[in-house]
Formats: structure tokens, C-alpha cells, sequence
């Protein structure tokens, strides 16, 4: 006799609205779209549809006046000009070192000595060593332009910074109203080869860590520099304001920037307003401090062959607007750090109401500030160090040295940008407090029907 051993009764089913009753988190509902996992699995919990529309109302008529910006201020090309063959405005061409010999700097006649042999000051002794020294006689064949194939003889004084060696490629200055022996000169020396092998290592290595994030932080990079280069530049030399021009780039850089390295979620567009509204403020208090301390802008060679060249560019607002775009850089990384954190707080502890999220989001929010303000402080006095060498030589006082425009500038600029780095932290911790303790979910309402379903059908418990 053989005994039959009933099956097993199939396993209870939730109601309908219930808790979630298995790993994926989903309750009786089955997954769409293929997404039958848990949320732990992305960066961030998806809020709920109301919310994102909040969201999208407030920043889709930003992202379309940013565009409307773009296509009303963009300029189709630099403008064109008479070269003046000053400074950076040259006609350059190619060149190679073919030969370096040694003579002496008598025979060339590069320096005679002074007339009294005094040698107690810089020049008198440069004058000396010039006169009694070695100089390099190099022989450069100009390798590009229509000229390829001259040589030409440059002499290179003892005490000069930079020397040439045989195989050395180097850039030459082109000037075609000279006389002919005189037409060209080494103006620099070629470092494409070690930039553009630095510039792969660094892709390399942002690749390596950071995997499909770090390749869309390199996406990121070359749009921004597109719109430095394609629009912001160009724009600013055709005449526009220089600060309407840097408002439109930086939110179209930051729209870009932030939106392919964070995805299209409402924690990124949470960091996108509190970036808006920080550089709104570097904004207003730029333009009133670089008024109220009368800077002009022009204050080097370069910045006064700008002015000569387009005398018709507001300087002033040139300098706004660099102040402008060389604080968004450090201000994404600001927003996107404290929302994140925010939002991992919540996930933690979904039962905290928007005080207590605020609380622990400023206490990280104080540490990052003082490390990012240490950080722009010191990469502008690095940037200006030379300058602050030649104070420290001259023995200028401490109120001297901060009165010089030259270093007014940096001053204003190193203090704007960290009003609004600090401001951006309390800023973008309150707007991703008040979002994710708004968010109630995607719940389903007391009569059992089931809400609209948002953050591709996750329902979460408050």
C-alpha cells in the first residue's frame, strides 16, 4: 500500500496595501520594467510623484530660460582682429633645436659691462656675468607655416631661465614686418607631449576608481570646457555682458555637470537649487564689493592687452564673472555632498521629521565647510604666490600689500566665493531636510486603492 503525502499549501499572500513581505520590498505587487530589487541598490531612495513635480516645476523653467540664454547670446566664433605681435596676441609657428653651441657672450655681443664695472646691484651684476660669461648660440629650424624648413640663430644669456637643448621642440614668434633675419624667435618651449600624456593619466586613473561615474565626470569635463570655450569666451570678446554671459555658461555647466555624473533624481536636482541659489549670492555680493572697492579688472599685461584689443569689454564684470564660474566648481561638490548626506540620514532613520535631519546634516555640513574654505584660501595665495614674494621683497606692510588692486582682487575674490560656499551648506541642507521629510512615499491611502505610483513602484513606510 502506497502512502500519498498531500503538497505543501501555497505560501499566505499580503492584502493588497499591506508591508512589503520579501527581500524585494515590493509587497503582493509584482516589479515593472524589470526592476523586481530592493532600492538599496541605487544611490538614492526615489521620492514621491507629487514631489518630483514640485521639483520639476521649479527647475524646468530654469533649465528652459538657461537654454533660451544660450541660443540668444551665443556667438558663432571669436571675433576677428589685427594682430598686434604684443604678448600672447603673436602669430606662432612650430620649431625644433637642431644645434647649441657654446660662445662666449663677448663675442655675440649680448651685454656689454656696465660703464663703472660696479657690480653691487642685480643689473650691474647680470650685466657682468652677461659680458665675461657663456652663452648658448642655438640654431632653430622652423618646422610649421610657410616658412618650414628656415633656420634662424637665437642666443641664450647665462642667466637665463630657460634653456635649449638639441631635439628640443619649441614654439617661435612670427612677426612678418621685421626684416627677414629678424622675422622669428623662440617664444616658448613645446610641452604638448607631457600635458597631453599628464591629461591621460589623470582619465586613466578617474576611470579606474570611478568606474561609469568617473567616465560620465570626464563627459562632464569636456562639456564644460565646450561651453567655456565655444560660448563663454567668445560672447564676452563680441560685447555681451560679461556677467550675463557667465550666469547663463555657469547654469548650463552646472545643469550638465550635475545631471550626467548624479542622474536625473530629485537629490540631484536638490543640490542644483542650492548651487543656484549660492551662486545667485557670490552674484549679488561680487558685483556690490567690486564696485564699493572700485576694481577695474586691469591690472597685468594680459588683463590691459584685453582692454586695448576690446576696449568695448567691461573689465570689471570680467572679473565678476570669473569670480562666478571659478566658484561653481567647489560649490557642486558642496551641494551634492551635504543632499547626499541628508538623504542617507533619512534612509537610516526614516522617522526623522526635517528639524532633527537639519541638526545632523549641519554637523557634517561644519566640517566640510571648514575644509573647503581652507582649501579655495590656499589655492588662490598658491596661485598668487609670486606676487605675495615680490611684497614680502619689497617689505610693503600687511595693509599696503592688501590696498594693491592686484591683491584687492584676490581678497575679493577668495572672500565672496567662501561667503558662498559657507552659505550653500545650510542652504542645500535645509532644501534636502524639507524634501525628504515632505516625501511621504508612495504609499497606498486608507481605502485601499493604490496611489499613483512614482520612483518605478517602490511603496515605502514612514
Amino acid at each position: 500500500m502506497t502512502s500519498t503525502t498531500p503538497p505543501p499549501p501555497p505560501p499566505p499572500q499580503p492584502p493588497s496595501g499591506g508591508p512589503p513581505s520579501g527581500p524585494g520590498g515590493h509587497g503582493g505587487e509584482p516589479p515593472t520594467g524589470g526592476h523586481g530589487h530592493s532600492h538599496s541598490h541605487g544611490p538614492a531612495a526615489p521620492v514621491s510623484q507629487h514631489l518630483r513635480k514640485v521639483i520639476a516645476a521649479v527647475l524646468i523653467p530654469f533649465a528652459a530660460a538657461v537654454v533660451v540664454g544660450l541660443l540668444v547670446l551665443w556667438p558663432g566664433g571669436a571675433p576677428s582682429h589685427e594682430r598686434t605681435g604684443v604678448g600672447m596676441d603673436r602669430q606662432t609657428e612650430q620649431g625644433s633645436v637642431t644645434k647649441v653651441d657654446q660662445v662666449d657672450c663677448a663675442d655675440v655681443n649680448v651685454s656689454q659691462p656696465p660703464p663703472n664695472g660696479d657690480t653691487s646691484t642685480p643689473e650691474g651684476r647680470s650685466a657682468q656675468e652677461q659680458a665675461n660669461g657663456k652663452c648658448e648660440k642655438a640654431t632653430v629650424e622652423v618646422t610649421s607655416g610657410p616658412h618650414a624648413g628656415r633656420t634662424f640663430t637665437e642666443i641664450v644669456q647665462p642667466d637665463a631661465s630657460r634653456k635649449l637643448h638639441q631635439g628640443q621642440g619649441v614654439v617661435v614668434a612670427y612677426a612678418p614686418d621685421a626684416p627677414e633675419e629678424l622675422q622669428y624667435s623662440v617664444t616658448d618651449v613645446d610641452r604638448k607631449f607631457p600635458l597631453a600624456l599628464l591629461a591621460a593619466i589623470f582619465a586613466v586613473a578617474v576611470v579606474l576608481v570611478g568606474r561609469m561615474r568617473g567616465l560620465m565626470a570626464l563627459v562632464a569635463l569636456a562639456a564644460s570646457f565646450a561651453l567655456l570655450t565655444l560660448f563663454i569666451l567668445p560672447a564676452i570678446l563680441q560685447g555681451s555682458n560679461p556677467l550675463v554671459v557667465a550666469v547663463v555658461g555657469a547654469s548650463a555647466i552646472m545643469l550638465i555637470a550635475l545631471y550626467l555624473c548624479h542622474g536625473l533624481t530629485a537629490r540631484t536636482s536638490v543640490a542644483v537649487l542650492g548651487t543656484l541659489v549660492s551662486l545667485l549670492l557670490i552674484g549679488l555680493l561680487g558685483s556690490v564689493f567690486i564696485g564699493w572697492a572700485a576694481l577695474t579688472g586691469n591690472t597685468d599685461d594680459n588683463t590691459g592687452l584685453i582692454h586695448g584689443l576690446y576696449p568695448e569689454i567691461d573689465m570689471s564684470g570680467l572679473l565678476l564673472a570669473g569670480v562666478i564660474i571659478g566658484s561653481l566648481g567647489v560649490l557642486d561638490d558642496v551641494t551634492v555632498t551635504q543632499t547626499s548626506a541628508v538623504w542617507e540620514l533619512h534612509q537610516a532613520d526614516p522617522t526623522m521629521g526635517w528639524r532633527k535631519l537639519y541638526r545632523a546634516g549641519i554637523r557634517i555640513g561644519r566640517d566640510h565647510i571648514a575644509s573647503v574654505v581652507n582649501t579655495l584660501v590656499l589655492a588662490y595665495a598658491g596661485a598668487a604666490l609670486p606676487l605675495l614674494l615680490l611684497f614680502s621683497i619689497a617689505q610693503s606692510s600687511v595693509g599696503m600689500v592688501a590696498n594693491s588692486e592686484l591683491v584687492a582682487e584676490e581678497i575679493v575674490r577668495t572672500l565672496v566665493g567662501s561667503i558662498g560656499l559657507v552659505a550653500s551648506v545650510p542652504v542645500t541642507t535645509a532644501l534636502a531636510a524639507l524634501v525628504v521629510s515632505a516625501d511621504k512615499g508612495t504609499g497606498v491611502p486608507v481605502g485601499g486603492a493604490p496611489a499613483a505610483r512614482g520612483g518605478r513602484g517602490r511603496r515605502r513606510k514612514r
